[in-house]
């Protein structure tokens, strides 16, 4: 495929984003589906929250134009078939069903334990559809390990964590889609480079939809996207990433995605260090992330995200370097990349708030 192709894909998928969105908003506000403001939060007056929907709409009409340019322009994609082992209409109902079990927790606020059965579910479906991780490799003296019948957990683990990373860092005017758009990019990029056209046109096709949802989503924000949005993009994320990079045989396969997203990841690693410590379930709020702190530092809601964007794409260019350097030039981009990473993190005080006292818990 060209680029020019996958350009059509994204326009398609962020102009429906962009006419949708409005009509969900109206719709929020008028049957009061709307998120409150509250301790934790940043925002000062109720804002609609089911931007999920549109950021939906835009990819199902991005997927369902590939499939029509499929049958009509000849275009090489199977994204309604089968490919290379995968069953692609399961992989998709995955997809919806992550998006359905987070559009009921936006509109009914279900447990917990009930979200993350159906996270769970969702990924079995993803499994249950060939797109497995199989084996797990060595990015620095190369060679593959076998997963066997340990594949199934590893990548329903892989892809309920790229939900919930993505999840936890939706805090702030365009941060979750912001993020991702930089991942799906980098993804983007990889994919259609080692011709992939499913995971590079699924890819195309997100960049879209969060780049229309930006419009209304960037700071002063009109709409959230929800846990219907952001479960959906960390869990297409993840798709994309097993279509595309996890396909191949290369013995770097798992660090690229991970580090694509490693400034979510890092977050969340951090955000469970704290709650264990303290005692509390792992799902409990807080005000200790990533954002939080810029904040805490002085710097306004756009600054505070602007800036994650540029760590995030300087994970990203790291994660390519990692793909396709000689193994020397890997070791030390993912040196400097954690070195980056780590001097963020104490500046920010994080590693303290992750081993701070139990009275923290309190703070507001």
């Amino acid at each position: 495929m060209t680029f020019v192709q996958y350009g059509m894909i994204i326009a398609v998928a962020a102009v429906v984003t962009l006419l949708v969105t409005p009509l969900v908003r109206v719709i929020c506000v008028h049957y009061g589906l709307v998120d409150k403001p509250s301790r934790r939060k940043v925002h000062s007056t109720p804002i609609p929250r089911l931007g999920g929907v549109a950021i939906f709409a835009g990819l199902v009409a991005a997927v369902a134009f590939g499939v029509v340019a499929k049958s009509r322009l000849g275009w090489p994609l199977t994204l309604f078939g089968t490919a290379e082992r995968t069953n692609m209409p399961m992989v998709f109902a995955g997809v919806a069903l992550i998006f359905a079990v987070g559009l009921v927790d936006d509109i009914w606020d279900i447990p917990a334990g009930w979200k993350l059965a159906g996270q769970v579910l969702a990924a079995l479906v993803v499994a249950q559809a060939g797109l497995l991780i199989e084996f797990v490799g060595n990015p620095f003296v190369g060679g593959i390990q076998l997963l066997g019948l340990l594949a199934v957990p590893v990548t329903v683990l892989y892809l309920v964590g790229f939900a919930n990373v993505v999840n936890l860092i939706d805090g702030l005017d365009g941060l979750a889609a912001g993020v991702t758009a930089i991942a799906a990019t980098s993804l983007f990029v990889l994919a259609a480079q080692g011709n992939r056209p499913e995971a590079a046109a699924l890819a195309a096709a997100l960049i879209g939809a969060c780049l229309g949802f930006l419009r209304y989503n960037f700071h002063p924000a009109s709409i959230f996207m929800g846990d219907s949005g952001s479960m959906l993009l960390g869990f297409t994320l993840a798709v994309i990433s097993l279509l595309g990079i996890m396909k191949t045989t290369a013995a770097i396969a798992l660090a690229v995605p991970l580090l694509i997203i490693g400034v979510p990841i890092f977050d969340t690693l951090l955000a469970i260090l704290r709650r264990v410590r303290r005692g509390q379930p792992i799902h409990t709020a807080d005000r200790e992330h990533i954002h939080h702190r810029l904040l805490g530092r002085g710097f306004d809601q756009r600054q505070t995200v602007l800036i994650i964007y540029v760590w995030s794409g300087a994970l990203a260019v790291g994660a390519y370097t990692v793909r396709y350097a000689p193994s020397p030039v890997r070791l030390g981009a993912l040196v400097a990349l954690f070195a980056v990473t780590a001097v963020m993190a104490h500046w920010l005080g994080l590693f303290e708030a992750a081993h701070g006292s139990d009275s923290d818990a309190t703070r507001g």
